[in-house]
């Protein structure tokens, strides 16, 4: 028995295969190296998926919250929003810059 390869879209038909388009784990990693060239005094940048994709810029210096968080949202214009400031978990000294990425 062969096996199919294809993808198939919800009404049946094959979707042409897009070999240029770059995997999931490509974007990812173009996020976060766009973001650790803007964010070099960040202390940490993760991302995790909750139904939405989020990141995290972690940083020692609460002073540097707002200018990040008004870089974060000039950076590729429409590509984070719902931009917060909090705590950093297991980390009382640290601030978390988060935002939902759309892509």
């Amino acid at each position: 028995m062969s096996k199919d390869a294809r993808i198939y879209s919800i009404d049946g038909g094959a979707i042409a295969a897009q070999s240029d388009a770059k995997s999931l784990t490509e974007q990812l990693d173009d996020i976060l190296r766009m973001l650790r060239e803007e964010f070099p005094e960040a202390a940490a940048i993760s991302l995790d998926f909750n139904g939405k994709l989020h990141v995290h810029i972690d940083v020692r210096k609460g002073e540097d919250v707002p200018l990040l968080e008004a870089r974060l949202s000039l950076l590729d214009p429409g590509l984070f929003t719902h931009i917060s400031r909090g705590a950093t978990p297991g980390h009382p000294f640290s601030h978390r810059i988060s935002a939902v990425i759309n892509r």
